[in-house]
């Protein structure tokens, strides 16, 4: 049961665009024992669904920038099977701490990051509560 509720809430989480796959890769490696290589593999097949599946509503809320869209498709690529390429010929162990090394300086970079201000239209129609 607890690997059907870890899918479900990361899955939601995906759908909002959080990165619940991060989140599926934590539970993996601490709780399921399931060692960092395999784990960034399965969140490498579990990623292309959700994504799939959420895309359609943000083109729909016109959250896609078309001009950047082929791109950074292209990069991502590219950069994804390097990654995987080099990750392979690491030792878990020092996945481990990579891992671990990424996620704390997203958080610490998360906790000191200044929010952004929407930008009010000129209409003044904003829904900004910053007005």
């Amino acid at each position: 049961m607890a690997a059907f509720f870890a899918g479900l809430i990361t899955g939601i989480l995906s759908g909002f665009g959080v990165g619940g796959g991060t989140l599926l890769l934590i539970y993996m490696t601490t709780f399921a024992g399931i060692p960092q290589n395999l784990a960034q593999g399965i969140n490498l097949v579990y990623f292309l669904p959700t994504a799939a599946l959420a895309l359609p509503a943000h083109i729909k809320n016109g959250f896609i920038e078309r001009s950047v869209l082929l791109p950074a498709i292209f990069t991502g690529l590219l950069g994804t099977a390097s990654a995987a390429w080099i990750a392979t010929g690491l030792e878990v162990e020092l996945l481990h701490r990579l891992f671990g090394g990424f996620l704390i300086y997203v958080g610490i970079s998360e906790l000191f990051r200044k929010p952004s201000i929407p930008q009010d239209d000129s209409s003044g129609t904003s829904d900004s509560p910053l007005k």
